[in-house]
C-alpha cells in the first residue's frame, strides 16, 4: 500500500505495548469461547424446552433463527463499529451485552422472554469475533499471524465440540436454566477482567454511518437467513410463509445493499466497504471458506440427528461421539498455524479439502439398523462415527486457519475490519444456506423413500445418506479451488483505491 508521509502517520498510530495487545487478545479468545459455547448448547436443549414451554418444534427453533438472524444483522455494521469506537469499548459493550442477554435467559419465565434474551446475547457475540479478528491483524506482524490464527481456531473448533456434551450433561442432572447459569459467572468475570485489564490500543477516526445502508442489510441478511431456514419446514410442508418470499426479497435488498456500498465506498463512507473483494487472494480464500463452512454446518445439523432419530441415542451420547473430533480439530490448531508461516496456505488447504471430502463419502456408509452403547461400551458403527468425524475435523481444521489468515491478511490494513465483517457475513449465510440444503435434501428424499413403502426409520437414513452425497460434492469443489489458493505477497496484481484526501492506496 503506497500513501504519502502525511496520510500514512495519520492511518498508523503509534503501536500499543506487546503487553497490553496480548491481554487483549487472551481476553477476547475468553470472551468469544464462551459465546461460541453459549451459541452450540442450545439445539441439544430445544427437545426440553418444547416440553417445558409447551411450545412446538417450529416455535422452538426461533431460539436458534434468531440468534442467526441478529448475528447477521449486526454483523455488516462492525467495520463502522470497529473504525468509529476504541476496543475497549467495544469490547465492554459487546460484553455487557452478552452478560446481560445470558442473565435474562437464565431466568426467563416464558418463550417470548427466552428468545429476547438470545437476541441480546447475539448481538454481543455479532460484535466480539471481527474485533477479535481485527485486533490479531493489526498488530501481530504477518510472519506470526499463522500461528496466533492458530489459537482463535482452537476457540472456534473446542467450543462447538464441548457444547452438546456439556448441554448433554446438564439437561441430564439439571433443568435447562442451568445452560445459562454455568455461562452466566464466566461471563461476568471476563467483562470484569475487561474493565480492568483491556485499554485501548486502537485509535477511532469518524466513520460516516449510512441509515439507508443498515436498513438496506437488514433487510437482505434477514431476509436471506429466514428464508434458508424456513427451507426445511417448507419440505415438510410445515411452515405458514413460501419461502421463497423471505428469499427473493432478500436478494432484491442484498443487491441493493451491494449497489450502494459501491456508490458510497467512491467517498469512503460505506457501510460496509466491498473492496476487499478486488483482492484475488481474498475472494478466491473467501470463496472456499464459505464452500467448507456450509458443508460443515450442514454435516453437524445432520449427525446428531442420524444419532438421535435413527439409533434413538440419547443427546448425552450424541455429544460424546462428536466430542473427539472437536478436540483434534483444536489440538491441531496451532501446529497448522505454524505451518501456515512456514509453507504458506495451498499444501495445508488442499489436502484438508481432500480430507474433508473422503469424511463425507464415508458418512454415506452408516448403517441404519446399528445399536448404540454407552461411551465406554461404543459399537463399533459408533466408532465408525468417531473415526469419521475425526478425519473430517481434521480436514476443516487443516483448511480454516490458512484460509482465514490468507485471505484477510491479503488486505491492505485499512479494509481489516470491513474484510472481517465479509467474511463473518458470508459464514452465516454459508452455515445457513448449507444447513437448508441437506435438511431439504433429507426431507425431500426421506418423504420419497417413504412413500416406495419402505420403513420410516431407514427412509430418514436414506434421506440423510443422500444429504452426505450433496456434501461430498461441497467437498470436491473445494478441491478444486483449492488450487487457485496462494500466499499473499507483494508481487500480485495491484489494484488501485481512491481514499478520499490521500493518494491512491494501492490493494494485493
Amino acid at each position: 500500500m503506497s500513501v504519502d508521509d502525511r496520510s500514512s502517520e495519520a492511518a498508523t498510530p503509534t503501536p500499543p505495548p506487546p503487553k497490553s495487545v496480548n491481554i487483549v487478545i487472551v481476553l477476547l479468545l475468553v470472551a468469544t469461547f464462551v459465546m461460541i459455547l453459549n451459541e452450540t448448547t442450545m439445539a441439544v436443549a430445544i427437545p426440553v424446552l418444547m416440553q417445558d414451554l409447551n411450545i412446538v418444534a417450529s416455535t422452538a427453533q426461533w431460539l436458534t433463527t434468531a440468534f442467526m438472524l441478529t448475528m447477521a444483522v449486526v454483523i455488516p455494521t462492525t467495520g463502522f463499529i470497529l473504525q468509529r469506537f476504541s476496543t475497549r469499548s467495544v469490547f465492554i459493550t459487546a460484553m455487557v451485552l452478552f452478560t446481560a442477554g445470558t442473565a435474562l435467559a437464565a431466568v426467563s419465565p416464558n418463550f417470548i422472554l427466552l428468545v429476547t434474551g438470545r437476541v441480546v446475547q447475539a448481538s454481543g457475540t455479532a460484535v466480539m469475533i471481527p474485533l477479535m479478528i481485527t485486533t490479531v491483524l493489526t498488530f501481530i506482524p504477518e510472519q506470526k499471524r499463522g500461528t496466533v490464527m492458530g489459537f482463535i481456531s482452537i476457540v472456534i473448533a473446542v467450543a462447538p465440540a464441548v457444547g452438546p456434551t456439556l448441554a448433554g450433561w446438564i439437561l441430564n442432572h439439571l433443568e435447562w436454566r442451568w445452560l445459562f447459569y454455568v455461562m452466566l459467572p464466566i461471563a461476568g468475570l471476563a467483562l470484569v477482567l475487561g474493565l480492568i485489564f483491556v485499554r485501548n490500543i486502537t485509535t477511532p477516526r469518524k466513520a460516516p454511518f449510512d441509515i439507508a445502508s443498515v436498513l438496506l442489510s437488514v433487510i437482505a441478511f434477514a431476509g436471506l437467513i429466514y428464508g434458508l431456514n424456513s427451507l426445511g419446514e417448507a419440505a415438510a410442508g410445515d411452515t405458514p410463509v413460501p419461502p421463497w418470499v423471505p428469499i427473493v426479497i432478500g436478494a432484491v435488498a442484498l443487491a441493493l445493499f451491494v449497489w450502494r456500498q459501491l456508490s458510497l465506498q467512491t467517498t469512503d463512507s460505506a457501510l460496509l466497504d466491498l473492496r476487499p473483494f478486488a483482492t484475488r487472494t481474498f475472494t478466491v480464500g473467501i470463496a472456499i471458506l464459505l464452500v467448507a463452512m456450509a458443508a460443515l454446518f450442514g454435516a453437524l445439523m445432520l449427525l446428531p440427528l442420524f444419532m438421535q432419530n435413527v439409533w434413538h441415542a440419547s443427546p448425552m451420547d450424541t455429544g460424546l461421539v462428536l466430542l473427539p473430533g472437536g478436540l483434534v480439530m483444536g489440538l491441531i490448531a496451532p501446529f497448522v498455524g505454524a505451518l501456515y508461516d512456514k509453507v504458506g496456505p495451498r499444501p495445508l488447504v488442499t489436502p484438508g479439502a481432500i480430507l474433508v471430502t473422503v469424511a463425507l463419502i464415508l458418512l454415506t456408509t452408516l448403517k441404519a439398523d446399528a445399536v448404540t452403547g454407552e461411551f465406554w461400551m461404543f459399537t463399533n458403527q459408533e466408532w465408525k462415527i468417531v473415526g469419521i468425524h475425526v478425519v473430517l475435523s481434521l480436514g476443516l481444521g487443516t483448511m480454516m486457519t490458512p484460509l482465514m489468515t490468507s485471505a484477510l491478511g491479503s488486505v491492505p490494513p485499512m479494509m481489516y475490519s470491513h474484510a472481517s465483517a465479509i467474511q463473518n457475513t458470508l459464514q452465516q449465510l454459508a452455515g445457513a444456506a448449507g444447513t437448508a440444503l441437506f435438511i431439504t435434501v433429507m426431507t425431500r428424499a426421506s418423504a420419497s423413500y417413504a412413500l416406495a413403502g419402505n420403513d420410516p426409520v431407514q427412509s430418514m437414513a436414506h434421506g440423510i445418506h443422500q444429504a452426505f452425497y450433496w456434501g461430498a460434492g461441497f467437498g470436491v469443489l473445494a478441491v478444486v479451488l483449492s488450487l487457485l489458493v496462494r500466499r499473499p505477497t507483494n508481487t500480485e496484481e495491484q489494484i488501485e483505491t481512491e481514499v478520499p484526501g490521500d493518494t491512491p492506496v494501492t490493494m494485493h
